[in-house]
């Protein structure tokens, strides 16, 4: 199922399609609705982490994992003024600046509610298991680091894989190599660890 996309929609529709795709899922006969992991990456990731929010806030299904990869979790990023861009990639501050203002549509400057930039969320408790992944070169690096050390805070299940070196979406261009391989391979096994 696909989600409509930013800036024609803009926050919630993406979020709603997403928890729509969600309980489409969970209602279907040869699903285990106790076994449903969610996941994505970057902007993917971002709504998946405010799908396991929306489902926690909603109580009507829980995800047994997230998977997240480099995900997109904090608007205010985009005001930041130390980030050196001297050793990212692919995901530049202007290109955040761009998702965000396209995302966020008018709440964009505003008030931004948490389920539009997930860390903005104050209380993270009763949430899955989590597996969150990112580069050292990733314009996201600082905002997972915070969100993964708040789960464990909160008493949540959480594993974060840090990859020295990895920029945004290195997985995806150097398929390859080693570093990608692993990320990839620890994905894995966090998935199948949370279905066993």
């Amino acid at each position: 199922m696909n989600y409509r996309l930013a800036p024609e929609h803009p926050f919630p529709t993406p979020l709603h399609d997403c928890y729509a795709a969600l309980s489409w899922l969970a209602d279907q006969p040869d699903v285990d609705p106790a076994r449903i992991a969610i996941g994505g990456a970057s902007a993917g990731g971002g709504l998946a982490t405010a799908l396991a929010l929306l489902a926690k806030e909603r109580g009507e299904i829980t995800p047994v994992l997230q998977l997240l990869a480099y995900p997109m979790l904090d608007d205010r990023t985009t005001t930041r003024t130390d980030i050196d861009e001297r050793h990212l990639r692919l995901w530049s501050v202007k290109s955040n600046r761009f998702g965000w203002r396209s995302y966020l549509g008018p709440l964009h400057g505003g008030d931004v509610p948490p389920l539009a930039a997930p860390a903005r969320y104050e209380d993270l408790s009763g949430l899955p298991a989590t597996w969150i992944g990112v580069g050292t070169c990733d314009l996201f690096h600082d905002e997972d680091i915070a969100y993964a050390e708040r789960l464990t805070q909160a008493g949540v299940d959480c594993t974060l894989h840090v990859t020295p070196g990895a920029y945004h979406g290195f997985d995806l261009v150097e398929r390859k190599a080693a570093i990608s391989q692993a990320f990839t391979k620890a994905q894995v096994t966090a998935l199948a660890g949370a279905l066993t």
